[in-house]
């Protein structure tokens, strides 16, 4: 098959989308078929044999430099014109505005693939696609109304809360695109009832197809690499869905009774509420921040902790939980969102506690750091469960037969179309 796989930004190494868009890649590729990724910035990290057709933005997020004003001779178009305007009043414009760019490009190029792949763009502009004679398949890993209820409870104030609806504003167009896709694969159980429940979308037109974990991830040589004490997580900081100020709060009590650090692998927002919580708590001294590493560097640092954490209080299926059980890392996990499908029963492969509960975090994390013969067998048993379940090329598989079934559906209603007496169309 000859695929088109959409996605408006993609993120190397962090980020559900650029993971997903660089693995499914490569490994479709793999199997025979022809994949080329159209994506804004940030752009990814592909594989060999993999093409990418830049689709720029204004990129008025990018770091270090986010809400940027572009300069006149940036702007190329209306849509340029929309994205910016749509910032400066408090929206997200990035989905409606890709969706746009591409919808535009692939008008043009339909004929040259079998199939398009939305990968969480869900923009009006897509709607187009089909009419162009190019059956759309969507991924939809869980609806960001979840980020939208949490980002609220967390707000300050009620100025706060009016602009957080600005910005989540562009979810009613996602909702009507998604109840209109003709398949939505998503990555859990978990999200496919969200999806269901938030946006309307009928189960019977859902398919779950769980992610997978890239070989790079694998355990440290020897148990020696684990440093004593040593607590990771990885999530964005500043996202109160990611629950990094919970694991704080549970760090800040732990540390008066044990000498332990945090690693926390992401890059927070100057002056944000995570610095702002750890000076607060007076821990700075032991929580250290890594960001922008290599693969390579990533497993290794993965390898390096006693004891991971993953604090959020939702995921729609959380990549990194994986990940860290790739690396034999033993955890402590939220009972939020699809975590719980990914590390199997309670105990089994992780130890789960209730999301936001600072004081059952920080005993989980203190029995685990405790308890040598559980941490190894958690973390061997979390590798035995991704050995299983969790592999790239599997999800290329089943991603490449749903491709099959909405294109032969999409042929059969063009067939049927042609069929209709004139009078009835």
């Amino acid at each position: 098959m000859r695929i088109a796989m959409l996605s408006y930004r993609s993120k190397p190494h962090c980020g559900g989308q650029g993971v997903y868009v660089r693995h499914l890649s490569r490994e479709l590729t793999a199997l025979g078929h022809e994949v080329e990724v159209f994506s804004g910035q940030p752009y990814p990290e592909l594989d060999e044999g993999v093409a990418l057709t830049k689709v720029p933005s204004l990129d008025l997020y990018r770091e270090p430099d986010p809400f940027r004003v572009p300069r006149p001779r940036e702007f190329r178009d209306r849509i340029d014109v929309e994205e910016f305007l749509t910032m400066c009043v408090g929206g997200f414009p990035e989905p409606r505005t890709f969706s746009k760019r591409v919808s535009r490009l692939l008008a043009e190029r339909a004929d040259e693939f079998d199939v398009a792949h939305d990968n969480q763009v869900l923009g009006t502009g897509l709607l187009d696609v089909e009419g162009y004679g190019l059956p759309l398949a969507t991924t939809l890993h869980h609806p960001i109304t979840f980020d939208r209820r949490i980002d609220l409870a967390a707000a300050p104030s009620r100025w706060r809360r009016l602009t957080l609806r600005r910005w989540y504003g562009f979810l009613r167009m996602q909702g009507r695109v998604a109840r209109r896709a003709r398949l939505v694969m998503t990555p859990s159980e978990a999200s496919k009832r969200d999806i269901a429940t938030d946006f309307g979308v009928d189960p019977a037109r859902m398919r779950v197809i769980q992610l997978g974990v890239d070989d790079v991830f694998r355990p440290p040589a020897s148990p020696a690499t684990r440093v004593p004490g040593r607590i990771l997580a990885m999530a964005s900081a500043d996202m109160p869905v990611k629950g990094i100020a919970t694991l704080l709060e549970a760090f800040a009590k732990l540390r008066t009774e044990r000498d332990v650090e945090l690693v926390l692998v992401t890059k927070p927002q100057a002056g944000g509420r995570t610095e702002q919580l750890i000076e607060r708590l007076g821990i700075g001294g032991d929580v250290r921040f890594v960001h922008g590493v290599s693969d390579a560097e990533l497993v290794e640092l993965m390898g390096s902790a006693q004891v991971a954490c993953v604090p959020s209080l939702y995921e729609g299926f959380s990549l990194p939980t994986a990940e860290l059980m790739a690396c034999a890392t033993p955890l402590v996990v939220s009972r939020a969102g699809a975590i719980p499908e990914v590390v199997g029963p309670d105990g089994e492969c992780a130890d789960l506690v209730t999301p936001g509960d600072v004081d059952e975090l920080k005993d989980a994390l203190g029995r685990l750091l405790d308890d040598p013969e559980r941490r190894a067998r958690l973390g061997a048993a979390g590798r035995r469960r991704v050995e299983r379940l969790f592999s790239w090329r599997a999800v290329a598989v089943k991603v490449a037969e749903a491709y099959q079934d909405v294109i032969d559906d999409y042929r059969a209603e063009q067939a049927e179309e042609k069929e209709r007496p004139r009078a009835d169309r």
